[in-house]
């Protein structure tokens, strides 16, 4: 059974060496013996979410941007939210605690119990045993997520931020520079 990592957070290892993955934090939504699927949180595109999905952007978390979910997919988009439970529609499919995967072809639910949310272009995916081995190999820190991750206002911090709440040398790493040749 694949180390469980649904609805956490895999940090990049700063000297990840997949350009894809540098400095990244994930988003979980699943993983299971098939494979593995995530969102990057931190690579806002040079898109705002008024001119992709006007209908959604009422909702959009700043920064109002689609985000990169990851290099595989660009032509699809999937989208997390935060809802109310009890009010919530019927393409909403819980991830962890109120926060779960929208249907964005049903906007029917716009007005039902969504508080807020974040479109990504595309996602992170691993066939089966693959995300286990980057992890046993040390290429992912996994960590608990919070619901804040997710809707960060400033994603270019998030990465430092993630590390930093861990404490210990994970925490130290957060200091860590972008490129090792600026140091």
């Amino acid at each position: 059974m694949p180390e469980e990592t649904r609805a956490r957070l895999l940090i990049a290892q700063p000297m990840m060496l997949d350009g894809n993955f540098d400095q990244t934090v994930i988003f979980m939504i699943e993983h299971n013996d098939d494979g593995a699927l995530g969102v990057v949180l931190n690579r806002p595109l040079d898109l705002g979410i008024t001119d992709a999905m006007p209908e959604w952007s009422v909702l959009a978390a700043e920064p109002q941007m689609v985000f990169s979910g990851g290099p595989v997919g660009h032509g699809s988009a999937l989208a997390l939210a935060d809802a109310v439970l009890d009010d919530v529609g019927g393409s909403f499919t819980q991830v962890m605690g109120t926060i779960g995967m929208v249907d964005l072809a049903s906007t029917d639910d716009l007005d039902k119990g969504l508080v807020r949310l974040r479109v990504f272009s595309g996602y992170s995916g691993w066939g089966a045993g693959q995300l286990d081995a980057e992890i046993n190999q040390g290429g992912w820190f996994v960590v608990d997520a919070e619901p804040d991750d997710i809707f960060t206002a400033d994603p270019s911090t998030l990465w430092s931020q993630v590390l930093k709440r861990q404490g210990g040398s994970l925490a130290r790493l957060a200091f860590f520079p972008p490129d090792l040749g600026l140091n």
